[in-house]
């Protein structure tokens, strides 16, 4: 029997088959980069053992671009400044192994060295060129890069993508809302919700100037809608900003509803100026039992809640939300970073930017 697919279903095939064709996608890219990778770490490798043993100098690197650019024309990414950042990147994996986890256990002694353990072979052949060349100058800690590597194979990030993310600090943001989800859902799909959420959001792609309207954060976040998605991070499909709800012959709103695709569930977002209030945790879980009995497909997992202002206390937050029954986070949001301290002091002043502006020492009263 042919029988038609209900309409109800589509959206989820449709979402399925455009998630394989990506993998697939990916799979032969990644499989042409691990070649590229492992070429360059083995020339690095090359040039690294040539000048201890044999104590070569860094001039033959210039030569060796010139003669593989007379000798090898079509070949291209083999210039001066490319195998050096060959050599330095054989130098920052100088233990990596393109073999199992298990043969560098059993040559190691028994005991996997730790530069094989955060960065598996098959980890760092997968990151393209150009992320590592940004990876190696903006992250020093081991442990850091390997999140940001991670995390740029989770979300497919593109080499500006990354940088955005390390210069906002993203590891040290994700996973951090506060939350019930360990209490309302059952592991790993609590650590998995958890994970996926970040604390604070950064929206300083808004032009918001205090006091503002909630309305005006909202619209604002629509009106840029691609970069709160990217900032709200993957998986994240926008439903639909003022979301009706009629309950009890009444009428209620959803700021924004958004369905995770790799949580399979919805996501409530309401946005509040301000502090934190108790109050926030019992309407947000209102709306979810409402789009759980609603919108909510029998495959679908609870819907998530996720409340954001500006400022929160992290144990007001706790207590509010232990006693809700459905799974909501809470996090705060920054229109804007605070300057480092070390950057900060640098700026000019205002005095010393109307003095060049002026040409030279401001007016004082007496030479009036």
């Amino acid at each position: 029997m042919n029988e038609p697919l209900p309409a109800s279903q589509y959206p989820g095939l449709l979402a399925d088959i455009k998630q394989r064709i990506g993998q697939a996608q990916t799979r032969a890219i990644l499989a042409v980069n691990t070649e590229l990778i492992r070429l360059y770490w083995e020339i690095g490798q090359m040039l690294d053992a040539r000048q201890k043993t044999e104590g070569w100098g860094a001039a033959v690197i210039p030569r060796l671009a010139l003669d593989i650019r007379n000798e090898l024309p079509e070949v291209k990414g083999f210039s001066e400044r490319n195998i050096k950042r060959m050599l330095a990147f054989y130098r920052e994996y100088p233990a990596l192994e393109f073999m199992p986890p298990a043969v560098a256990q059993i040559q190691a002694g028994g005991k996997v060295p730790q530069a094989v353990a955060l960065f598996p072979a098959e980890l760092v052949a997968s990151i393209p060129w150009g992320h590592h060349l940004l990876l190696m100058e903006k992250t020093k800690n081991a442990a850091t890069r390997q999140w940001y590597m991670k995390a740029t194979l989770a979300n497919g990030w593109s080499r500006s993508i990354l940088q955005m993310q390390i210069e906002t600090a993203a590891h040290t943001r994700q996973g951090k809302t506060t939350s019930n989800f360990a209490l309302r859902l059952p592991p790993p799909q609590s650590d998995l919700v958890q994970q996926t959420l970040k604390d604070p959001y950064l929206f300083d792609f808004l032009t918001l100037t205090e006091p503002f309207h909630e309305r005006e954060l909202e619209t604002g976040l629509i009106r840029h809608l691609e970069k709160f998605l990217l900032e709200l991070g993957q998986g994240f499909a926008f439903v639909g900003r003022q979301h009706h709800l009629e309950v009890g012959e009444q009428d209620f709103y959803i700021d924004l509803l958004f369905y995770h695709l790799r949580l399979r569930c919805f996501v409530v977002i309401e946005l509040k100026r301000g502090a934190f209030k108790p109050e926030y945790a019992g309407k947000m879980n209102f709306y979810c039992s409402v789009v759980d009995d609603v919108l909510r497909h029998a495959q679908d997992a609870p819907t998530i809640g996720l409340i954001l202002c500006q400022q929160q206390n992290e144990v007001i937050a706790e207590y509010a939300l232990r006693g809700v029954d459905k799974p909501i986070g809470v996090s705060t949001f920054e229109l804007t970073r605070a300057l480092p301290a070390e950057l900060a002091s640098k700026l000019p002043s205002i005095e010393q930017i109307e003095r060049e502006l002026g040409g030279g020492e401001p007016e004082t009263p007496e030479s009036q």
